[in-house]
């Protein structure tokens, strides 16, 4: 018995002894594998937190705009502002102001490196009225990361001026255009700005004119209506039609509107014919020479010059027929009103009914009136123009001989 208990003892103590010492070694290896994942991970997104810092710090440093009280001789006008004239008289009245009251509001510049200046982009009529009001120093927004000439800055400057009082159509057309060039769509434009996109293209459109329609435009001596109307026609019809308009050669804009239409449908008429229309410099007015422009000897068959006058005849025997209708309304437009109201308040309808139907021939006569008009710019631009061929003019032109400059040929 004691000899037993005596071996199994160490057996026991020995495996007891073992069992402890492999637990160890595990916890050893886990140890070493525990610091080599923090060196993989814990860093890298420590970087990675660390670069978007700093680019949300470099953000916010190039987006920060400041304001700031700047040198008024520091600060230069964009030589790509839309706006180009100012009311004088305007400007008078807000220096005024600025004496007394000072800079109410900001204007916003960028500042250029190279330079070291500063360019206005919103707030030159303030600039230029605080000059005239001797103020020396302006407190401005100073917008960093603009650039000047960019599509963005320029859209900024456009949709701020656009709309103003005092920004011409012109100026307006060639806003619009520069932001067509830059990138940006009609309706684009149409939404930067408030307007409608026939708009923009009604503004762009004046971009046609001469360079003589366009002053007369912002002087004020031609309206914007007739001045679109004026951009459809070829430059020296645009140019012969100025000179008619400022000289007094319409009773009003109705007119001129009128003959503008019949003669770019005269243009485009021989367009489709091969040959072109000019106005010529003066007319006659003589009825006989409208008479004979209508006909047309050139391009107006025989068995049509007949029908032509047959069909004169007739018209102008209806129109005189309405003489007598003439003498019936002149009287009815002097009669005593009290008169009226006892002759016809017994008659058939009473005076509602023939009251009606003289305001019915009233609507009529309206219309007859503005196709009569129609007509009169019609035979007023085939009297006052001429059709010119093109090839006819190509062989009747003078060859250059040798030696011969072209200066003598167009002579």
């Amino acid at each position: 018995m004691t000899d037993i208990t005596t071996t199994a003892t160490p057996e026991v103590t020995e495996v007891t002894e073992t069992a402890p010492a492999k637990k160890a070694t595990r916890t050893k290896a886990a140890a070493k594998k525990a610091p080599a994942a923090k060196k993989v991970i814990e860093p890298t997104k420590v970087s990675k937190r660390r670069e978007v810092v700093a680019e949300k710090a470099v953000e916010t440093k190039v987006k920060a705009d400041t304001q700031k009280v700047i040198p008024i001789d520091r600060i230069d006008r964009d030589p790509n502002q839309p706006r180009e004239l100012f009311d004088q008289a305007k400007l008078e009245e807000l220096a005024g102001s600025m004496r007394e009251l000072g800079q109410l509001q900001p204007i916003s510049v960028r500042y250029d490196t190279g330079t070291r200046r500063y360019t206005i982009i919103m707030g030159e009529r303030r600039w230029r009225a605080a000059k005239m009001a001797g103020l020396s120093e302006m407190t401005a927004l100073v917008l960093h990361g603009a650039v000047g000439g960019s599509r963005e800055l320029l859209a900024k400057q456009v949709a701020e001026n656009v709309g103003r009082a005092d920004m011409t159509a012109m100026e307006e057309a060639k806003s619009f255009k520069d932001l067509e060039k830059a990138g940006y769509t009609i309706e684009e434009i149409g939404r930067m700005c408030g307007k409608s996109p026939a708009y923009v293209g009604w503004r762009i459109d004046l971009l046609k004119l001469c360079d003589s329609a366009q002053d007369a435009l912002a002087k004020g001596l031609l309206g914007v209506n007739l001045a679109w109307y004026a951009a459809q026609l070829s430059p020296q019809n645009q140019m012969r039609f100025l000179s008619r308009y400022t000289q007094g050669g319409f009773a009003n804009d109705r007119d001129a509107e009128a003959f503008v239409k019949a003669c770019r449908a005269e243009e485009e008429r021989r367009e489709s014919q091969g040959s072109f229309f000019v106005l010529t410099e003066e007319t006659s007015g003589k009825k006989g020479d409208v008479q004979e422009s209508i006909l047309g000897d050139h391009d107006v068959p025989e068995e049509e010059r007949e029908r032509i006058i047959s069909e004169r005849s007739k018209l102008t025997k209806k129109i005189e027929r309405l003489s007598a209708a003439g003498e019936i309304l002149a009287e009815l437009a002097t009669a005593d009103p009290e008169e009226l109201a006892l002759l016809l308040a017994g008659a058939a309808g009473g005076v509602d009914v023939h009251n009606k139907r003289i305001g019915h021939l009233r609507k009529l006569t309206g219309q007859v009136i503005a196709n009569l008009t129609k007509a009169q710019a019609i035979a007023s631009v085939r009297a006052g123009g001429i059709a010119i061929n093109p090839d006819a003019v190509a062989l009747e032109a003078p060859e250059a001989t040798e030696g011969t400059t072209e200066a003598e040929v167009a002579a």
